[in-house]
């Protein structure tokens, strides 16, 4: 049964970022390090420094030239939306007791990994060769969205690892699914592959199972990366310049976010092209 177009829609838009609806709990819940990625250390629970009293962020436009680069590839999949305004009511961190406010930074990394695995989900629901899972797809979708309309106890309590095993073996097989039918021969399993630094310019890995693969600052310029399964690589510093990444699935913005690329790189439609990728060639 084909689901409503404009349902998967619906769902789609309350799986991206809506900072408007939230109250900068990526900003606050979670720690960072003074690193490449942050220009100093926060501890979590502690607000940013650059969170404005209107929960706006107030080196937005210059992140990466302050070195806050690490905030512009973190996505929350629209968890702070959800906690923000379902979990808590719309009631601000700063609006309660102390004890509450800890609830919500406990409880927005619990409802961030659900939101991602539902953005795993609803993706599956698009892949055409995924269609003999599909009806299991869409019994775990709606119960892992179920799972994120818990309560704050409920969610302080939950496995969310035990649940994203369940999930996970469905997306292997919806993974194995799409990749058979990307033409013969063997498909190349890189899966958790050590590729750091890997110079793999105009490398052929159509339907390659890349899951979990270090291809930090990988040199993919040009590769064939059409119908490859993406899905927890890691893309930071990658060149994919003029890569061709069509149809290419379980890729997120953040992932994205944190390579290197150009106008000519190919990319499917469920992601969209970095802003700071303009000005490569």
């Amino acid at each position: 049964m084909q689901e409503d177009s404009g349902a998967v829609q619906d769902r789609r838009l309350e799986l991206r970022a809506d900072c408007e609806r939230c109250f900068g709990l990526c900003c606050v819940a979670l720690p960072f390090a003074r690193s490449a990625d942050f220009a100093l250390d926060k501890d979590a629970g502690k607000p940013c420094p650059n969170l404005e009293t209107d929960f706006r962020c107030g080196i937005h436009t210059q992140l990466r030239q302050k070195g806050f680069t690490g905030c512009t590839v973190y996505d929350c999949f629209g968890a702070g939306q959800k906690v923000s305004q379902v979990t808590f009511g719309g009631t601000d961190w700063r609006s309660g007791s102390r004890e509450r406010a800890q609830r919500m930074f406990d409880v927005f990394p619990v409802v961030r990994q659900l939101h991602e695995l539902l953005w795993y989900l609803d993706e599956a629901l698009t892949l055409p060769a995924a269609r003999p899972v599909h009806a299991d797809v869409r019994r775990l979708l709606d119960e892992t969205e179920r799972l994120t309309r818990q309560t704050p106890e409920e969610l302080g309590k939950l496995d969310v690892g035990a649940h994203r095993q369940d999930v996970n073996v469905l997306l292997l097989r919806t993974s194995e699914l799409v990749r058979a039918g990307l033409g013969r021969g063997k498909k190349k399993d890189r899966r958790g592959a050590d590729l750091m630094g890997a110079r793999l310019k105009g490398t052929d890995l159509r339907g390659a199972n890349l899951r979990g693969a270090y291809l930090i600052a990988a040199d993919l310029t040009g590769a064939d990366l059409r119908g490859a399964d993406l899905i927890g690589a890691d893309l930071r510093d990658t060149d994919l310049t003029d890569a061709d990444l069509t149809g290419a699935f379980f890729l997120t913005q953040p992932q994205l976010n944190a390579a290197r690329g150009s106008l000519g790189t190919r990319l499917p439609g469920s992601v969209t092209r970095p802003g700071h990728w303009a000005a490569r060639h």
